[in-house]
């Protein structure tokens, strides 16, 4: 029953992570750039 438990929460936890880099990538943010054009040296493409 604690494995289930466990694995629920990290589900959970995976999910929610998921969910914030879907939404900062629709709103123009990435890993690499992180919304900075100006620092970014021309790579985001704005």
């Amino acid at each position: 029953m604690g494995t289930v438990v466990v694995g629920v929460i990290l589900v959970g936890i995976v999910a929610l992570i998921v969910r914030s880099m879907i939404r900062d990538k629709k709103s123009g943010k990435s890993l690499q750039c992180g919304g900075e054009c100006k620092n970014c040296g021309g790579h985001c493409g704005k």
